[in-house]
């Protein structure tokens, strides 16, 4: 088997996503994680590249909304109304 397999289990997206199998399992539900059901009992299988993608994807989506909401320390103000 190789080192690098094309397809991983939603048990092995769970772990490199660090999350739940069941949030993975969402994800492909929803559609938000492009994903292949396979053999009689339908295992799902998300291809490594789509992992790759969706990673990339959220990222993108992460900084979209930093950018929107740029943080704001709550003491700052507190410490300029008392100067």
């Amino acid at each position: 088997m190789a080192d690098d397999p094309r397809f991983l289990t939603l048990a092995d997206v769970a772990e490199v996503l660090n999350t739940s199998s069941a949030q993975v399992y969402a994800l492909v539900r929803r559609g938000d994680l492009p994903a292949i059901k396979i053999g009689g009992r339908g295992q799902w299988r998300v291809e490594r590249v789509q992992l790759e993608d969706f990673i990339q994807r959220m990222y993108a989506e992460t900084r979209t909304f930093v950018d929107q909401h740029p943080f704001v320390e709550a003491d700052a103000g507190a410490d300029q109304a008392r100067d």
